[in-house]
């Protein structure tokens, strides 16, 4: 029987928002099986691979669709894990994504969503975000880079930059990776135990890691005032990786389903034509 899905309205981000309330540690969307989890996510997959291959034959349409995914979240929150999960069943030839760092010398001279929207989704493509043009929001206002003006001017920007994309026939997921303090500790260590991981391993991760209080007010100030009909946010509770994966997932399975996409029709009469 498929499982119910009406909790994602619980986690679906209003006009206001007090991470606080929610539970890192929740798992809305797992269940007390690993291999049920397992199962279940994989079934996903499967799907999302269909959805994306109908998404990507209509990329010649009239009006050809597109999906992005921003996934937003503190250090080791899993952002690589998720897109790596989430999509392992689909051919590469649709889905990209796009990784933001720090901006370049070129992208510092031009405003600060042209490196964002020369990768947005093309036609009848999936893009996933890992991090985004909200780092643009979070890091200078939580640095002191910027005050609380310009915030507000960029808010306004990244809402009206996003009302374009869905104008254009873009659909839009954004989720915010909840991880507690403490289990970021625990992966954090981890990657410093595992020579094989601690490349990934930032001293700057620390550096945030101590204005923690300070990047959660943040979140929930850029959060708020973006999760529009068109962008809406969801905060997904990320310390149970299963739980992580499937919400997401569905999400993604649920944006797919309710683009009705349906396999283009030829441009010639397949009754006529034979192959010898």
């Amino acid at each position: 029987m498929a499982r119910s899905t009406a909790y994602l309205k619980t986690y679906r981000v209003g006009r206001k928002l007090r991470l606080k309330d929610i539970d890192p540690g929740a798992r809305p969307a797992a269940s007390s099986s690993r291999e049920a989890d397992d199962a279940r996510l994989a079934e996903l997959a499967i799907e999302i691979d269909r959805l994306q291959d109908l998404l990507y034959a209509n990329g010649s349409a009239g009006r050809p669709p597109k999906l992005l995914l921003v996934l937003q979240g503190m250090d080791t929150s899993g952002k690589d894990g998720t897109a790596r999960s989430v999509f392992r069943q689909c051919s590469p030839l649709g889905v990209r994504v796009a990784a933001f760092k720090a901006p370049t010398e070129v992208e510092r001279a031009h405003d600060f969503l042209w490196r964002v929207h020369a990768v947005a989704p093309r036609a009848g493509e999936v893009v996933v975000f890992n991090r985004s043009h909200y780092e643009d929001v979070l890091v200078p206002f939580v640095e002191g880079w910027i005050d609380a003006a310009e915030r507000q001017r960029r808010l306004a920007h990244i809402n009206a930059f996003e009302r374009l994309l869905h104008d254009s026939g873009t659909t839009i997921v954004k989720c915010f990776l909840h991880i507690s303090k403490d289990e970021q500790r625990e992966r954090l260590q981890a990657r410093l135990d595992d020579p094989a991981k601690r490349w990934k391993f930032q001293v700057g991760d620390l550096e945030t890691r101590e204005k923690w209080k300070a990047y959660l007010a943040a979140y929930e100030t850029a959060l708020a005032a973006t999760s529009t009909a068109c962008a809406p946010w969801h905060v997904v509770p990320a310390d149970s990786k299963s739980n992580r994966n499937l919400m997401i997932a569905t999400l993604v399975a649920q944006a797919l389903a309710g683009m009705k996409l349906k396999p283009p029709k030829p441009d010639f009469d397949p009754a006529a034509v034979r192959v010898v």
